[in-house]
């Protein structure tokens, strides 16, 4: 991966971003936006989107979330300790004994989420599965006062301390790689396609959506808002290749076998069948997945805007996904990257995106 493309993926990646609180990471995006295209806005949800040929008469839509799953401190203990709440899908069993940020409006404090020792533990207790509210962050503080002191109050977000490292190769693992390697591919589109001639036709608004953990909140007002023919959601999906994945239920999907593009009801056929062309014609890998119901995507809501839009979803398979450990292939993002910035270039004023037999 070209170095200033890795830089911008570790800064976001350390950036912290749980769902409703992006503004941070997205600033980050807009930065890397702004050396591509100088037609870049945030909308009043927090959505950033960066534009080529603003005004075109064919518009197509590329989003890719920037959010996180993480947590809110609901309460501080007269002994000082952080009580807190999980924001978006979390694991609650991989929390015990991690370390974690609190980021206050000041800095940011290192805690651990506590956990009674296994010797002190009854035969029931170890059965047991902890409940959010049993959860709690100590960040070494005396006591409530203490805690206060350094900075910490209600609504402070939490994040786990895992960031960006490559494992071997071209294999990385990281927290947040849900959602986050979305916002990052729909930038680097945008950076390609900003170099490539013969798209004046068409309008490319790239999208680091926000909150899609928690219901799909920016792809919807900002699809609304752009109001494209064709959109194109990018976000992660699971890989099979490990222990305990079910291909029957999941496909057969591999790291480093290219990007997973989906078949099934979300996604507008015509669409489908382009970027498959697309990937076969420029011998991009791929792999195919198909999704019966509504994905948990935003491509499910940007179907859905206004009267329509032509829906496409484009996969970077992941393995361990929502834990601090998830791993992807940064082949397979880079991978995707080719792939979109080729199927920008295919489209055409006037396609019919109409499912036709």
């Amino acid at each position: 991966m070209e170095e200033k493309a890795f830089a911008f993926l570790k800064e976001l990646i350390d950036t912290p971003s749980p769902s409703g609180f992006e503004a941070r990471a997205q600033e980050v995006v807009r930065r890397r936006m702004q050396t591509f295209t100088s037609d870049v806005e945030t909308d009043v949800h927090g959505n950033v989107i960066g534009r080529l040929n603003g005004g075109a008469p064919f518009r197509v839509m590329l989003a890719g979330p920037c959010d996180e799953i993480g947590f809110l401190v609901q309460h501080v203990s007269e002994e000082g300790f952080l009580y807190i709440q999980p924001v978006g899908g979390i694991d609650l069993n991989l929390m015990p004994g991690r370390r974690v940020f609190v980021h206050t409006g000041k800095e940011r404090i290192l805690g651990v989420v506590g956990k009674k020792p296994v010797h002190l533990m009854t035969a029931e207790d170890r059965k047991k599965a902890p409940k959010a509210h049993e959860l709690w962050v100590d960040i070494g503080a005396k006591n409530k006062k203490d805690a206060k002191a350094l900075g910490v109050e209600i609504g402070d977000i939490v994040t786990v301390a895992e960031g960006l490292e490559l494992l071997r190769k071209d294999l990385a693992v990281s927290r947040a790689f849900d959602d986050k390697i979305g916002a990052f591919i729909v930038t680097e589109v945008l950076g390609r396609l900003s170099k490539k001639k013969g798209l004046a036709t068409v309008e490319v608004a790239a999208v680091s959506t926000v909150q899609e953990e928690v219901g799909l909140r920016g792809a919807r007002t900002s699809a609304f808002g752009i109001e494209p023919h064709v959109g194109v959601a990018v976000d992660v999906g699971f890989a099979s290749d490990q222990p305990g994945a079910e291909k029957k239920i999941v496909g057969d999907i591999k790291l480093g076998a290219g990007p997973i593009l989906h078949k099934g009801p979300n996604i507008n056929p015509v669409v489908g069948r382009l970027l498959v062309d697309v990937a076969r014609k420029r011998k991009i890998p791929y792999q195919l997945k198909a999704e019966s119901r509504a994905t948990g995507t935003d491509a499910n809501v940007i179907q859905i805007t206004r009267g329509g839009v032509a829906a496409g979803l484009v996969g970077v398979p992941n393995r361990y996904m929502h834990t601090p450990v998830e791993m992807i292939s940064l082949k397979d993002a880079q991978n995707t990257i080719r792939l979109l910035v080729e199927f920008v270039g295919a489209l055409k004023p006037g396609m019919d995106f109409t499912p036709l037999p």
